[in-house]
């Protein structure tokens, strides 16, 4: 409303009034301004802390099992097999779903699934001493683990801009590598009540993802901040009404915009067909999926089949007052290496949100190079040995090295 100033008024006095109602505009601009700085900082937070927590709980139950892979078989049965049974329904989960998925994703019902699959297969593992029954309780533990890190990786993609959503891999990342050292330390201290209830209670934990997907992650259209947003009460869940179709992929490139994107703008109900999504495949397979899978390959080979006999002479309190601490019989060696190989995965993995730029794309072959070196250099110690049987704290702290130096690896690729 148009101020109306008294015809006898100073001059003097309705230039004040004028300075003084401008000022009170700027600060009330400049307070908007900061409420809102502090509400996406609030927001990025909750929404850093959520995929953090997703990445941990998702892969938790994987760590754990095999770090309790020698306590799960009989001493006659080769530990590869946990190893096995804890990877390939993940793999499958990953490689077969988004070929089978039609429609809109229903994260809410994905997500209960998995942690009813998850809590159900750790229950199994728990309540059976037949290998085959925990073999079975592992798979379905593996597969939920599979499923539910593709989902969450879908989920990202809901936020908008692409920064926010790379930000929520970033953390998603950084949770999956705590999840290696809260496994393995989980195990490392609840292993003396053994497998029935050490494994018993990591059931409970699956159960914390729908906590915090209820009630910590925030809705994706609170970032939008051109578009009205929805409503908490008008959803049922944090990405209900947040699912951004897939556009079809342009079939020449007359279709496709300045920057890559088709111009006719998002369709309602269009999904990728097989071939869209082998075409979007096909370019990755030698330049990202070769290095990455030479990388865990060689991992897993050494987690599983050469850590569980890299063995020494339990060191004496006397001559090793560290390393003695640490290690009491030979059983305590192999959950040792876990827990350094998932400690360097978890800094390696953080990168990113502690904002390390990645790898140059000249570079991505780095790891698996150094992977193989590893490789090589383990299995020598563990089949002939690297040094004198009299120098085993030598050879300790030299797989300690080598081993920090793997998980590096892994978490970078």
């Amino acid at each position: 409303m148009r101020r109306i100033e008294p015809p006898n008024a100073p001059l003097g006095s309705i230039v004040l009034d004028r300075v003084s109602m401008v000022d009170d505009d700027d600060e009330e601009l400049l307070q908007d301004a900061r409420d809102e700085k502090g509400r996406e900082r609030w927001l990025s937070w909750r929404l850093g802390v959520s995929f953090f927590l997703f990445g941990l709980l998702n892969n938790v139950l994987y760590v754990i099992i095999l770090s309790a892979a020698l306590d799960l078989v009989p001493p006659s049965t080769p530990k590869g097999i946990i190893a096995f049974v804890n990877i390939a329904p993940a793999l499958v989960a990953k490689v077969g779903w988004p070929y089978l998925l039609k429609g809109h994703i229903r994260y809410t019902k994905r997500l209960m699934g998995c942690c009813l699959l998850s809590s159900l297969g750790m229950i199994v593992v728990a309540a059976f001493d037949n290998l085959n029954m925990r073999l079975l309780g592992i798979s379905f533990a593996s597969f939920s683990s599979g499923l539910g890190e593709l989902t969450f990786l879908q989920l990202s993609t809901t936020y908008t801009p692409p920064s926010l959503a790379g930000r929520s891999v970033g953390y998603f990342a950084s949770g999956t590598g705590a999840a290696g050292l809260v496994g393995a330390f989980l195990w490392w201290e609840v292993r003396s009540l053994g497998v029935r209830v050490g494994v018993g209670l990591s059931s409970i934990m699956p159960w914390i993802i729908p906590i915090v997907y209820f009630f910590l992650l925030p809705h994706s259209s609170a970032f939008l901040c051109a578009a009205s947003p929805l409503a908490y009460e008008d959803a049922t869940s944090p990405a209900e009404h947040s699912i951004i179709p897939y556009a079809p992929l342009p079939a020449t490139e007359d279709e496709i915009g300045e920057e890559g994107f088709v111009p006719s703008g998002r369709k309602r109900g269009v999904s990728l067909s097989a071939n869209d999504k082998w075409r979007l495949v096909k370019p990755l397979l030698v330049k990202y999926m070769l290095p990455l899978f030479i990388v865990y390959l060689l991992e897993y080979t050494i987690n599983q089949g050469i850590a569980p006999t890299l063995l020494y002479p339990v060191p004496n309190a006397k001559d090793h007052p560290v390393l003695s601490k640490f290690i009491h019989t030979i059983r305590d060696y192999y959950p040792l290496w876990q827990l350094v190989y998932q400690t360097t995965v978890f800094l390696s993995r953080s990168s990113i949100t502690l904002g390390i730029p990645p790898l140059p794309a000249n570079l991505l072959f780095t790891p698996a190079v150094l992977q193989a070196l590893i490789f090589v250099i383990l299995a020598f110690d563990s089949a002939v040995g690297l040094f004198p049987d009299d120098d085993g704290a030598i050879s300790i702290v030299t797989v300690f090295l080598l081993i920090s130096l793997e998980g590096v690896c892994g978490g970078l690729a």
